[in-house]
């Protein structure tokens, strides 16, 4: 069972009880010393016929859902929720499910790689001392995932120690769901910097300004949660839910009424329901509210006055209204007006710190919060990107990000990565970015890998998510901690970390819980603690840790009733919408591929949703391939007639039109992020929703599949289509 010592030495070592049962089940700590063997040589403590189960954390998104995975005989064959973990309390999103085909995919890096030619992991560890060592601490970069996690934690402490450039966090869901701006706007209005937190389960009356929570936005499963909760009738009143954008997304069309607002005028309405509803409370009008004329709100947002006097009804007389503000409508060049207008809303329903209300997140365990919890903004990228290219870094180490696929093309991050002398990927798949880097040092897939993730949101508690290997690694891969700690050790200096390896590592850093009074555990050792902190699949507190926004002087502020300025002189306003299927990185899963999305029943491929009466104005028909032009570029993709978008608005869903990325995903539909430029709004969040396009007929034709019956829904084959 191992290298060093026998399996009763192993079990003398770790002592009985709770941590003894914890290593026989791959739990504890000291289990990294065990050789897990193959499949065909099946390790002592697996049986044929039984499963072995093991708590561990999603890395699909970074929101951080626990997972419980089953396991039979060496192999991972399914994963559910965590039922204890208080993020997803059980549940999971499609791609949590699907992160199997992740671990079983064929195309994953299996070796550490030069161009096309595989190296051992000594040489490797050599290029990453020598690229520490050969260059000044300035010149060396680290571009890593939106996850606040613990490889993290370790570059930048490795950053404090050596001076090095502090590593920065990027995703494209961050970019999508306007994290920063949110965040920005919660600061600006309530004096203190942290993400919001919208208690959907507890509210009654819901209006979401672009907010698709139920699908890809900030915490998808926990809001979920929420929105079960806002729908029970068994306990409370049935609650009521309006959603406001141009496209009818997943979220919307399970809305009780969706709102097709023109793009750039959600500040207007906001303000406009703030106002309606202020008059009917009564009292004096807020400032916050003062500047907006409804029916000038309602002309430009093409939103009768009598449909916004309504719905301001019920938000006055609601006993749990909550107003949320969601990245279709931050995304654009207004986008922190929109937040602060709808943010506002919240204060004039009195609900911070209540049920149903607004929050702030819980800070997340061993990170005060001044560290900050969102990763860059796209401005900031073109910050970074700039770096790239005027020389300043010579080495660029990316882990968890794919940034040549991932941000605007014209943005340039792929031409700029020819001004890093050296770059060095972790990647555990052969993604753009990969493909472009001088080298590709794999990482462990999620279920093969040790470590722990921040929730950032979407708990009432502190929570810290654990990870642990479910399976012993397939290929040649290595854990990137490991790496850069065998580097450090070769570099020598300040580089010389003073960890044996990741386990280490890991438990320093959760070693300072075992003070906690208020803990989900607790342990008179480090080694106990360890086992339960990964039977368990992590450690939060069991008291609820969020806060309530300061409300004093909401109401008092002057807010902007602006319209957003578009990008480009084309006819039509252009919503790039992140795939409810895909994301962002779920392009590669066959299992995700073939998953219908939930408005059109498309897969396997891109498509453009125009309304009918606009295809029809333009002579195209489903299934016509037009080319969509925008003054950043251009993109050919089938049309998909929606009726639940407005006439002067057309859409293309985010996560396909790779280039790489193995081959269930390279060459497969289209990137919308094609189309969009370095425009950003105040907080420096991307402008991707503020963009007009232009459609051009093209002769062709590419029948899209889609699971929907063509003679149902459109009459086709029926003597009429409708």
């Amino acid at each position: 069972m191992s290298n060093k010592f026998s399996r009763r030495d192993f079990l003398k070592l770790t002592g009985v009880g709770a941590a003894t049962t914890a290593v026989l089940t791959g739990c504890g700590p000291a289990s990294r010393y065990t050789k897990r063997e193959p499949y065909m040589q099946m390790p002592e403590y697996t049986y044929n016929g039984h499963s072995t189960y093991y708590a561990t954390t999603c890395r699909e998104c970074a929101a951080g859902c626990g997972l419980i995975v089953r396991t039979s005989q060496g192999r991972a064959i399914k994963t559910e929720g965590n039922a204890n973990n208080p993020l997803n309390l059980g549940k999971t999103c499609a791609r949590g499910q699907a992160t199997l085909h992740g671990l079983y995919n064929p195309d994953r890096v299996t070796d550490p790689m030069k161009g096309g030619s595989a190296m051992t992991w000594d040489e490797a560890t050599q290029v990453v001392a020598d690229a520490l060592k050969n260059n000044k601490p300035g010149e060396i970069a680290f571009l890593m995932g939106l996850a606040p996690d613990h490889l993290f934690d370790f570059v930048s402490d490795l950053a404090s120690a050596t001076g090095i450039n502090a590593p920065v966090r990027f995703n494209a869901l961050d970019m999508f769901d306007a994290q920063a701006t949110l965040s920005k706007a919660a600061e600006n209005l309530f004096g203190q910097s942290g993400m919001p937190l919208f208690d959907v389960a507890g509210a009654q009356f819901v209006l979401s300004f672009g907010a698709n929570f139920l699908e890809t936005w900030l915490s998808p499963v926990s809001y979920t949660r929420g929105f079960a909760g806002l729908r029970e009738a068994k306990t409370k009143m049935r609650g009521k839910f309006i959603q406001f954008e141009a496209r009818m997304s997943a979220t919307a069309a399970k809305a009780d009424e969706w709102m097709p607002a023109k793009p750039g005028t959600e500040a207007l309405v906001a303000l406009a329901i703030g106002k309606l509803a202020a008059e009917i409370k009564g009292g004096s009008m807020p400032r916050a509210f003062s500047d907006v004329e409804p029916k000038d709100a309602a002309e430009k947002s093409g939103i009768k006055l009598e449909t916004l006097e309504h719905i301001a009804e019920m938000f006055a007389h609601s006993g749990g209204a909550l107003a949320i503000p969601g990245g279709a409508a931050l995304g654009q060049s207004n986008g922190l007006a929109v937040a602060e207008a709808v943010l506002a809303l919240n204060a004039l329903a009195d609900n911070f710190g209540k049920a149903g209300g607004v929050y702030f997140s819980a800070v997340a365990p061993t990170q005060s919060a001044a560290m900050g919890q969102r990763g860059a903004s796209a401005q900031q990228m073109q910050e970074f990107i700039q770096n790239m290219k005027d020389g300043k870094y010579k080495v660029l180490f990316i882990h968890g990000a794919n940034p040549v696929f991932e941000l605007p093309a014209a943005m340039g991050f792929k031409e700029a990565m020819k001004g890093v002398e050296q770059v060095i990927s972790f990647s555990t798949f052969p993604d753009e970015t990969a493909a472009e880097a001088t080298y590709v040092f794999p990482d462990h897939h999620g279920l093969e890998s040790w470590g722990y993730q921040r929730v950032f949101t979407g708990a009432a508690q502190s929570v810290l998510s654990g990870l642990q290997p479910v399976v012993s690694p397939f290929y040649n891969t290595r854990a990137t901690v490991d790496v850069l700690l065998a580097a450090g050790q070769i570099a020598g200096g300040k580089f010389a970390m003073s960890f044996m390896d990741e386990v280490e590592f890991l438990r320093g850093k959760i070693a300072p819980l075992m003070s906690e009074s208020d803990g989900l555990f607790s342990a008179p050792d480090l080694n106990t603690f360890m086992a339960y902190f990964q039977q368990h699949g992590g450690w939060w507190k069991t008291t609820d840790g969020r806060t309530a926004p300061a409300t004093a002087d909401v109401l008092s502020k002057s807010l902007k009733a602006t319209e957003a300025e578009f990008a480009g002189e084309g006819e039509f306003f252009f919503v790039p919408f992140v795939s409810p299927t895909l994301a962002e990185a779920g392009a590669n899963k066959p299992w995700l591929q073939e998953l219908p999305d939930p408005t059109t029943t498309v897969m396997w491929n891109s498509w453009v949703a125009i309304n009918p009466e606009t295809a029809h104005e333009l002579g195209v028909d489903n299934n016509d391939v037009v080319k969509v032009i925008s003054e950043f570029g251009e993109v050919e993709v089938s049309v998909y007639k929606y009726p639940a978008i407005r006439p002067d608005t057309i859409a293309i869903p985010y996560g396909q039109g790779h280039t790489a990325y193995g081959r269930y995903a390279a060459n497969r539909g289209v990137n919308p992020a094609d189309l969009l430029g370095a425009n950003f709004n105040e907080a420096g969040d991307l402008a991707f929703a503020g963009v007009k396009v232009k459609v051009e007929k093209t002769g062709k034709k590419s029948v899209i599949s889609r699971l929907e019956s063509m003679m149902g829904v459109y009459g086709v084959g029926m003597g009429e289509e409708h």
